[in-house]
């Protein structure tokens, strides 16, 4: 599991995907006080909103080389016969994609939370919400690259899959920065029903492709 998790948070950090994903992320979060205005009392009440749509968008940034490159080269099969169950090697996928995107994410949300003019109160609430929910987001994107692996236009096959089932997180991320709600519980539980499932559809996912 290790070398797996290894192997995919060198391809990620090694390949440039993490800072084009940190880029990425901080394009969005710069766009939108140039689109709403310099109101420092809006951004500070949509900025947790902005953030989270943001880190959904760089989760699924990447979604075509998570899977779909292993795949082809039959990677997973290998692999199986070696021993290592494809939903063992996906789950490991998922902590791979989550180390590249989900730390960067978090240190980038800093920058994005200055320029959104957010409280430092507001800013930590976003921080602990990012650190439950971005592993769901891992998962999700590991999910919807196996659902898409080896399909034409995959990228936007991916983002019409994964933008509905996001929702939830989306919602329970943004909302916990109110801080009087069960919104980071909420967050948290869907987060880990999300990783606890995820290796198991994702394998399920590729066996379907194969049969």
């Amino acid at each position: 599991m290790i070398t797996l998790v290894w192997r995919d948070v060198r391809r990620g950090y090694g390949s440039g995907g993490t800072t084009l994903l940190v880029g990425f992320f901080l394009l969005v979060a710069t766009l939108f006080p140039f689109a709403t205005g310099p109101d420092a009392a809006l951004l500070a009440r949509v900025g947790p909103g902005v953030i989270w749509a943001a880190a959904l968008l760089a989760a699924l940034l990447p979604v075509e080389r998570l899977v779909a490159p292993d795949v082809d080269a039959g990677v997973f099969d290998q692999l199986d016969l070696r021993g290592y169950p494809p939903a063992t090697v996906l789950a490991a996928r998922v902590l791979g994609h989550w180390l590249g995107f989900g730390p960067p994410v978090m240190l980038a949300a800093v920058i994005a939370g200055g320029l959104l003019d957010l409280p430092l109160a507001a800013l930590l609430r976003v921080e602990a919400g990012l650190a439950l929910g971005t592993p769901g987001l891992a998962a999700l994107a590991v999910v919807t690259a196996a659902l898409t692996a080896g399909l034409r236009g995959a990228a936007a096959v991916a983002g019409l899959v994964m933008l509905p089932l996001a929702v939830p997180l989306l919602i329970f991320g943004a909302g916990s920065v109110a801080g009087d709600g069960p919104g980071l519980k909420l967050l948290a539980a869907t987060s880990l029903l999300l990783v606890a499932a995820a290796p198991f559809v994702a394998a399920a996912a590729l066996s379907a492709r194969d049969s």
